[in-house]
């Protein structure tokens, strides 16, 4: 397996300064894919900070289909788990689309970014989306010496 050729890289949400409110992803279209994990980067979260991640999933893009919780997907983010990620992997989703929601409330809690990885395609290679992947390369069984 070569994860960068068999999956789809997408940045859903920049970094987002401390605060309070809640914070929506953009929608991940997982067609053609099996999976979908969704990976919030946190940085500095105050002491007594009440955060947690959820997934939600329409199958339209929310245009007559709501986004619904998926049941289960609530992950509780400690008040200590400065610079830590937290995920929710959802396999199979039973729509189309789905979103992360990060819910911030009580004291400030930063966030770094979310990033969508879809995995478990039905066509490889994959192609990772452009405007929001740099670029990146793949080696294999590379050599010591200058990078």
């Amino acid at each position: 397996m070569n994860l960068s050729k068999e999956s789809k890289l997408t940045r859903i949400s920049n970094a987002v300064a401390a605060g309070v409110t809640t914070i929506t992803s953009a929608a991940v279209d997982t067609k053609g894919f099996g999976g979908c994990l969704l990976v919030a980067a946190f940085g500095a979260i105050v002491a007594g900070a009440a955060t947690s991640v959820k997934a939600q999933q329409s199958s339209d893009d929310g245009v007559g289909d709501a986004y619904s919780d998926l049941a289960g997907t609530s992950v509780t983010v400690a008040d200590t788990a400065d610079n830590q990620l937290v995920y929710v992997d959802v396999v199979r989703p039973t729509k189309r689309w789905l979103k992360l929601i990060v819910l911030r409330a009580t004291q400030n809690a930063t966030l770094d970014g979310i990033v969508a990885c879809l995995y478990d395609p039905k066509a490889i290679p994959t192609t990772h989306d452009a405007t929001t992947v740099a670029g990146g390369e793949t080696h294999v069984s590379p050599d010591e010496g200058t990078a």
